[in-house]
This record gives structure tokens, sequence and C-alpha cells, in this order.
């Protein structure tokens, strides 16, 4: 079968352009780095928890900075979920706008 090039060079191109916008609000919901970064940090910090209390100090700020990390990832997860939704708005993804 043969195909026009008048037809199939738009529809690729078409094709091309849906699955850009699609694939990168995708990968930035779901965060899956940031995720996996978030659930080691808790784990790390369960370990810390059950570790012996006696390293002269070290296992106390080792769990802070554990903490501090949490903290930062989650910041950066809903920076990266607010990011997403200003570039919708302001690529006219959003219904409404």
């Amino acid at each position: 079968m043969v195909v026009k090039s008048s037809v199939f060079l738009p529809a690729c191109v078409l094709l091309l352009v849906m699955a850009g916008s699609v694939v990168p609000r995708v990968s930035a919901e779901n965060q899956p780095h940031m995720r996996a970064a978030l659930d080691a940090l808790q784990t790390a910090k369960k370990e810390l928890q059950e570790a012996e209390h006696d390293k002269g100090g070290h296992r106390a700020q080792a769990l802070q900075l554990v903490d501090q990390a949490i903290q930062q990832v989650k910041m950066g997860i809903n920076y990266g979920k607010k990011q997403e939704g200003k570039n919708q708005v302001e690529g006219g993804v959003q219904s409404g706008k």
C-alpha cells in the first residue's frame, strides 16, 4: 500500500507533537527518582533509629541530617508538582483558562 507523503508527513509530525506533550507531563507528575530517594531516606532513618545509641553523637547527627534531607526531597516533589501545574496553565493545557 502506498501512502501519499502529503498525508503521511503531517500525521507523523502531529503524533510527535502529541507524544512530546504527554511524556514530560507523566514523568513530572510521577517523579520516580525523587520518590525513590524519599523511600531510601525513610529506610535509612528507620535503620538509624534501630541502631545502637552509643555512636559518639554521630548516629543522632545522621538522624537530623536524614530528617532534613527528607524535608528537602518532599519540598522538591511539591515544587515539581507546582511547576507542572504552572507549565500546563502557560501552555494552555489546563481547561477553562
